[in-house]
């Protein structure tokens, strides 16, 4: 079963030590909805949280949104990124993936909506990846 299938959703995180945005797509792999934000993920009572809500929606991939300079340089940020999806992917059955998430804090700025910014940063992460995946398959590699 490919992300993009039916039955196969996809959660999205936009990671912050402070906090975590949190978006699924649905079944088809055609909408990402941003849902609550997970505050202090790095910690063990706040990752707990994050992995309670990715299960929930047993997803077939998390992809986690990697914050690369806009030199394309990692940062240090990028390393602690890199760092948190290593340790997500200790403790889901799913992969993780890393992808870019460059722009994606400012175009959830100009969205309205409920969620928090984190989690609609994460639905625009989402969004973007599921638009490159139902055109181009699974060439995922960063």
């Amino acid at each position: 079963m490919t992300p993009a299938s039916p039955g196969g959703r996809v959660v999205a995180l936009d990671y912050g030590s402070a906090r975590c945005g949190v978006a699924v797509s649905d079944p088809t792999g055609t909408l990402a909805t941003p849902l609550d934000a997970v505050a202090r993920p790095a910690t063990r009572k706040g990752f707990n949280r994050l992995l309670a809500a990715i299960r929930e929606h047993d997803p077939v991939l998390v992809l986690v949104g990697l914050p690369i300079s806009l030199s394309g340089a990692d940062t240090a940020q990028t390393t602690e990124t890199r760092e948190f999806a290593d340790r997500l992917a200790g403790f889901v059955d799913v992969p993780v993936e890393l992808h870019d998430e460059r722009f994606t804090t400012r175009m959830a700025q100009q969205r309205a909506g409920s969620a928090a910014e984190d989690s609609r940063a994460a639905a625009v992460l989402l969004e973007g990846w599921l638009d490159r995946e139902s055109r181009f398959g699974p060439d995922r590699a960063i």
